[in-house]
């Protein structure tokens, strides 16, 4: 069952291949394109939240055998939001620079 799970993100991509779904097809996809400002918004919503947790305004105590009491931990936090902060801009802004590239 485990080698029919694992194997399931290469064999239903390839079942969907030779149905004749193909990158391009999906690409022209636009059904959820008016939806686009929702995703936006919520993607902020969600980062703001992230920033609020992982950037307090004030010192939180924390307990000693908590995840939040290891600077590393706190570290790689930081760091993962700002990466996805990142991602979320790139594909938000993707319709100003993929032009620049084709």
């Amino acid at each position: 069952m485990g080698a029919i799970l694992a194997s399931s993100c290469c064999v239903v991509p390839l079942f969907l291949v030779t149905l004749g779904a193909s990158g391009a097809w999906i690409g022209s996809l636009s059904a959820l394109d008016p939806y686009k400002g929702y995703f936006a918004l919520f993607t902020f919503v969600c980062l703001g939240f992230g920033y609020r947790q992982a950037f307090p305004r004030r010192e939180v105590d924390c307990e000693d055998a908590s995840s939040c009491a290891t600077p590393a931990s706190r570290r790689i936090t930081k760091s993962v939001l700002i990466v996805a902060t990142v991602l979320v801009a790139a594909s938000l802004t993707i319709d100003w620079w993929a032009p620049l590239f084709y």
